[in-house]
């Protein structure tokens, strides 16, 4: 796993609406996490190359790639293989989780997101456990 920067876990946030990416960002930072951005599926994956993060939260809808071929990137990559990757996504159905968990996402969380779980449900996956 990566070496956290500035005392906080890494979180790579990839999210291609401003708005959700502003409220995420300024919602974990404020809860300690140092937070990295990204707003297509390519730039994810060079970020999480370059910049191994703690974690990866991702929306499934972006441009360029999505959430799903950025992921298969991800796990086919060494270096990348092993950090937990959550699926951030508006899709609400239990067959999209299914199909987000077939993929091989560490998790599920739906947005809009919850200003007051949100650190919580990330600290979660951080020590391994399923939201």
């Amino acid at each position: 796993m990566s070496t956290s920067v500035g005392g906080g876990r890494l979180v790579l946030l990839v999210e291609d609406n401003d708005k959700n990416l502003k409220l995420a960002r300024d919602v974990l930072e404020h809860a300690g996490f140092v937070v990295h951005t990204a707003v297509t599926g390519e730039e994810a994956v060079a970020h999480a190359q370059e910049t191994p993060p703690d974690l990866v939260l991702m929306d499934l809808q972006l441009p360029g790639i999505d959430g799903h071929a950025a992921l298969a990137r991800l796990r086919d990559d060494r270096r990348t293989a092993d950090i937990p990757v959550v699926a951030l996504t508006a899709f609400a159905m239990k067959q999209d989780r299914e199909r987000a968990r077939e993929a091989g996402f560490d998790g599920y969380l739906e947005k809009p997101i919850s200003v007051r779980h949100l650190p919580e449900q990330v600290r979660r996956h951080l020590r391994g456990g399923a939201t």
